[in-house]
């Protein structure tokens, strides 16, 4: 027990000895004596040691892109981890039927590979500024590093490396899962705002081309454009353009816009980025947001024409002058509305087509809108917006369509009546597929619903006409009103001119 104690003793005295001699050794040594010495120390120490150590980091370019090595070897170690960590991370394969395990951060596995022995790690940076946010900190760094002899340098990086790269993409293509991401901000305890981040579930909605209510020839066009972009990567590259494709979707609300690009991304299997500009602190943000997604994806804007007043900014640069005195309080209000945002219209036209867009390849950009009337020109050319599709209202084709997915029926002796409505009929996709579904929340027949939808329409036939023609009444009494205003300005006019006459006892002719 004593020897322990000793021991214990021994131990304390020299690390104070130990701490004693590095204090002495920065203050009375010389600076460059210091460097030359920690620079001859280090060769030794790697001299020594005769491992060699490689670390991947999870995004390229100070963070400007996602690294797909990284992404191999994380896919590449998810079947080894497996079976050799201790500790592990779960998440869900396609359709919830199986797990995925992969290495958890501070965990270290061994591969064997033709006969040459490597480690990898898994590890993680946190920031050193704490957060409150349920959202990954946006500074947060994750890496892998991989540690093998240096005798096996030549083997590893020209041929076991390039195995793990392969094997990886493999099973990244076998396991793919389809993603919805979404951009978030988050402020720390200090109430300061951090950086734009995307997060992501996974993309599960079924819509697809078969059950888009719309005209079966509309649809077809729509998909041939589709399917020519995604082989087109050659092509472009041909002409010296970026790889990418803008649409426009624009009509009422209720007539399946979000629908389309959801039969879109899975008809070419791509992932989905719904961006929400309202999150993004500027142009700089919106950029490096652009540069992080992934290939073969759709960048989605919805509502585009109520998005940070973008079709305004012109005019108001003109009204600058008439803005410089303003009252207190909506001066905090426009500082309010410029902390949150900066982005500009000049940033989201190079977000579409400027230089940076070209970093990467095989995206989509959606836009949608209810108002294409207020979306200032240069945003949807073409050349940003090189297709545009309206989405109307309910005509008898789309019906057919909906009728198929929920009643099961392709044809019946109500349809002609009701093809005769829809033509003269304003009515949403939505408001139809909402009385045909009755059949599952009331369990009603085929007939039933379809006579439903009838007497539906007739009365938003009868609303229609009703609001016609009150319109119409609205009008002719403004109309009316103007004239009467007319007439009697004229017959001011006319005394005036008399009273002026009678003074001056003169007609001019």
């Amino acid at each position: 027990m004593m020897m322990k104690g000793e021991m214990w003793s021994n131990l304390g005295s020299t690390m104070a000895a130990i701490m004693f001699m590095h204090a002495m050794f920065r203050q009375y040594f010389p600076p460059q004596l210091q460097d030359y010495i920690f620079r001859y120390s280090k060769k030794l120490s790697n001299f020594m040691y005769p491992y060699v150590h490689v670390t991947f980091d999870e995004f390229a370019g100070e963070r400007m892109k996602s690294s797909e090595a990284f992404s191999a070897i994380q896919n590449y170690l998810s079947g080894k981890s497996s079976s050799y960590a201790k500790r592990l991370k779960a998440d869900v394969l396609k359709d919830s039927r199986s797990l995925v395990l992969s290495m958890d951060y501070g965990e270290e596995i061994t591969d064997d590979f033709d006969g040459v022995k490597v480690w990898w790690a898994a590890r993680r940076s946190t920031p050193k500024t704490p957060q409150f946010s349920v959202y990954p900190a946006s500074d947060e760094k994750r890496f892998y590093i991989l540690k093998f002899h240096k005798r096996d340098r030549e083997f590893v990086t020209r041929t076991y490396l390039i195995h793990v790269l392969k094997q990886g993409k493999t099973i990244a293509a076998d396991n793919r899962q389809r993603k919805l991401y979404s951009n978030s901000a988050s402020n720390g305890l200090s109430g300061h705002r951090s950086a734009c981040t995307w997060t992501h579930v996974l993309f599960e909605h079924p819509a697809t081309f078969d059950t888009l209510a719309m005209d079966a020839k509309r649809k077809e066009e729509i998909k041939k454009d589709l399917v020519k972009f995604s082989k087109g990567k050659e092509y472009y590259a041909k002409i010296g353009k970026a790889w990418k494709r803008g649409y426009l979707l624009y009509g009422p609300p209720g007539t399946g816009k979000s629908t389309m690009i959801a039969a879109m991304a899975n008809f070419l299997n791509y992932d989905v980025y719904d961006l929400e500009l309202t999150t993004v602190k500027n142009n700089v943000e919106l950029r490096r947001l652009l540069i992080e997604t992934s290939n073969k994806s759709i960048i989605v804007i919805e509502d585009i024409d109520c998005s940070l007043h973008l079709t305004g900014q012109r005019e108001k640069r003109k009204k600058k002058d008439e803005n410089e005195e303003m009252d207190p309080i909506s001066k905090k209000a426009k500082e309010e509305e410029k902390k949150d945002s900066e982005v500009t219209l000049s940033g989201l036209l190079n977000f579409i087509d400027g230089i940076w867009s070209a970093c990467g390849g095989e995206r989509i950009i959606v836009f949608t809108t209810n108002h294409v009337e207020k979306l200032d020109p240069a945003l949807i050319r073409k050349g940003r917006m090189d297709k545009h599709i309206e989405m109307s209202y309910c005509r008898f084709e789309a019906f057919k369509v909906l009728a198929k997915n929920y009643l099961d029926i392709e044809t019946h002796p109500l349809f002609g009546e009701i093809g005769r409505l829809l033509e003269e009929t304003d009515m949403t996709p939505a408001d139809v597929a909402e009385i045909l579904m009755l059949k599952l929340v009331d369990d009603e027949d085929d007939e039933t619903c379809l006579k439903n939808l009838i007497e539906a329409l007739k009365a938003a036939k009868e609303e229609a006409r009703k609001k016609a023609e009150e319109e119409a009444r609205l009008k002719a009494e403004k109309e009316h009103k103007e004239k009467a205003q007319y007439v009697k300005e004229d017959v001011e006019q006319d005394t005036m001119s008399a009273i002026e006459v009678k003074e001056n006892g003169v007609i001019h002719i």
